[in-house]
C-alpha cells in the first residue's frame, strides 16, 4: 500500500513534466501568443482551482449517506466480543468508541491490538469485557476536520499506519473517512489537473 501512495505523491510531478516537455515542442511564436493570450484569466483559475484543492469536507459530500461511517461505532458499554465481530464482518482493523446515546460524542478507538494486549495475552473473556474497559482512550485518537485536505490526511493515516480517520468539528463527530476514499479523492485531482494543463496549453482557459 505504502508504495502505491508514493506512486500516487509522484504521479503529479510526471504529469507537469509531460506536460512542460509537450510545450517546449510548440513553436516560440504560437507560445508568446499562447500566454499573451492566456496569461491573465488563465493564471487565475489555476490559482482557484489547483492542485491539493479537495478537502474532507468534499469527500464527506460525495459519501452521502453513508458519510458518517456508523458501522464503525461502538459505545463504550458494549462487550468487546460484539465489537471484535463487527470489525470482522466489516474487515477492519478498529472502531471508534462513542458514549452511550451519544454519538456524537467521542470517547476512544479499540483496536485489534488492544484485543490482543488486553484481552487474549491476560486471558480476559471479551462477552464480559466492555470495550470502554480496555479501549484507547480519547485523547490518543487521531482525527482530522471539514477542511482539512486530503494530503495531510493520508499524510496521517500511512504515518500512523490507520485505514479510518474520524471527522470532528465543534459540535463532535460529523462523519469517518477511509484510506480507499482519501487515495480516490487524489487521483481524482491529479487527473483534473492534468486536463486543467491541457486546457491551458490547447487555449481552452
Amino acid at each position: 500500500m505504502q508504495g502505491g501512495l508514493r506512486a500516487v505523491f509522484s504521479h503529479g510531478n510526471v504529469l507537469k513534466d509531460a506536460v512542460l516537455r509537450h510545450m517546449r515542442v510548440v513553436p516560440p511564436a504560437m507560445r508568446s501568443l499562447m500566454f499573451a493570450r492566456q496569461e491573465s484569466a488563465s493564471a487565475a483559475r489555476i490559482e482557484e482551482h489547483g492542485f491539493e484543492s479537495t478537502t474532507i469536507s468534499d469527500i464527506l459530500k460525495a459519501k452521502g449517506k453513508s458519510a458518517d461511517g456508523s458501522w464503525l461505532w461502538c459505545t463504550t458499554e458494549d462487550s468487546v466480543y460484539d465489537a471484535v465481530k463487527s470489525m470482522t464482518q466489516h474487515n477492519v482493523g478498529a472502531l471508534v468508541v462513542v458514549k452511550p446515546g451519544e454519538q456524537k460524542s467521542l470517547a476512544g478507538i479499540i483496536t485489534e491490538r488492544d484485543y490482543l494486549r488486553k484481552i487474549i495475552i491476560q486471558g480476559r473473556s471479551s462477552k464480559s469485557t466492555k470495550v470502554g474497559d480496555i479501549m484507547t482512550e480519547e485523547n490518543k485518537l487521531i482525527t482530522v476536520t471539514p477542511d482539512t485536505k486530503v494530503l495531510k490526511a493520508m499524510q496521517l493515516m500511512t504515518d500512523n499506519r490507520i485505514r479510518h480517520i474520524p471527522v470532528i468539528n465543534e459540535g463532535g463527530m460529523i462523519g469517518m473517512v477511509s484510506i480507499g476514499d482519501v487515495v480516490r479523492a487524489v487521483v481524482n485531482e491529479h487527473r483534473d489537473e492534468l486536463n486543467r494543463l491541457n486546457a491551458y496549453i490547447q487555449g481552452g482557459y
